[in-house]
């Protein structure tokens, strides 16, 4: 009852022996005091790797059974760890029930408000063993320590590669089972990752939230700003492995490689002709269908390339066309 009764008046009887933290319960200041020694009693029974948490053994131990016993209440997705399931329901809830004490902002995790506090108070309690980086988080410091140490402690259950992270396998799995837990709000793609969901809604809503620093032009995408900008400072950061030709765009330098390899990756579908670029392919396989999709807006005339297309319509307009040898 005594435990029960703090909760109500906020007595935190023991405080931790290796820093200030003070607890309601002896049982978490153990725990937590296992952050500073490194203790780690609980031990995997399908492998070699230990937990501080007896929680956090069990939810392991579902990575080598398979088992995922709590469902989604809004969709059917499994989880292994309660906490993994009630924290993605909050994406289609909208929840948000951590609210900072210095602030008024809300967030969906306690992780999350535990990190944004640090912007208030400045205490930074995790550091680095291999340099003085300080870190709000016990977890993101063994991750950052990863770096260091060059562990990868994560293997795919489907392949031999092996990751730093959990997150990092999670993702890659994906490339094996093709699961896409992602569904766009405007229509019904998925995807694999939360990041193309966001990058792809954008096509709905017109967002575009990078500006260009030198012109009034924006973009969906950092990339595709990144590479706009290129045609205002004249960088080209990709140079060519078998020659000191430079290019703005890695696209770019993989086709030009192709003129010193030979290869041709793109096969028509009609016959055994091959091409460097997937362009060529496209147009080569018009010959076969008859297919001829670009219309001149001065005559009937058809066309095949868009370029052939742009040079015809000049007959009609009287521009005078440039033209540029490639070296």
């Amino acid at each position: 009852m005594r435990r029960h009764e703090r909760t109500h008046t906020g007595e935190k009887p023991y405080q931790c022996n290796y820093c200030d933290k003070k607890f309601a319960e002896s049982g978490k200041m153990r725990i937590h005091e296992r952050t500073h020694t490194g203790e780690r009693p609980y031990q995997c029974n399908y492998c070699d790797k230990n937990f501080a948490h007896v929680s956090n053994l069990k939810v392991h131990e579902r990575k080598h059974t398979g088992e995922k016993p709590y469902q989604c209440n809004y969709c059917k997705k499994m989880f292994a760890d309660s906490g993994e399931m009630r924290r993605h329901e909050r994406t289609h809830t909208g929840e948000k029930p951590y609210q900072c004490n210095y602030c008024k902002q809300k967030f969906a995790s306690s992780e999350s408000l535990r990190t944004h506090k640090i912007v208030h108070t400045g205490d930074w309690p995790y550091q680095c063993k291999y340099c003085n980086r300080m870190f709000a988080r016990s977890d993101t410091l063994r991750i950052h320590e990863r770096t260091h140490t060059g562990e990868k402690t994560y293997q795919c259950n489907y392949c031999e590669t092996t990751f730093a992270y959990s997150g990092q396998l999670k993702l890659h799995e994906r490339s094996h089972t093709g699961e896409k837990p992602y569904q766009c709000n405007y229509c019904k793609t998925t995807f694999a990752y939360s990041g193309q969901l966001k990058i792809h809604e954008r096509i709905h809503t017109g967002e575009k939230p990078y500006q260009c620093n030198y012109c009034d032009k924006k973009f969906a995408q950092a990339s595709s700003l990144k590479r706009h900008e290129r045609t205002h400072t004249g960088e080209k950061p990709y140079q060519c492995n078998y020659c000191d030709k430079k290019f703005a765009e890695s696209r770019q330098i993989r086709i030009h490689e192709r003129t010193h390899t030979g290869e041709k990756p793109y096969q028509c579908n009609y016959c055994d002709q091959k091409f460097a670029e997937s362009r060529q392919m496209r147009v080569h396989e018009r010959a076969h269908t008859g297919g001829n999709p670009y219309q001149s807006n001065y005559c009937k005339k058809m066309f095949a390339e868009s370029g052939s297309l742009w040079t015809h319509e000049r007959t009609h307009t009287g521009e005078k066309v440039i033209s540029v040898q490639l070296l």
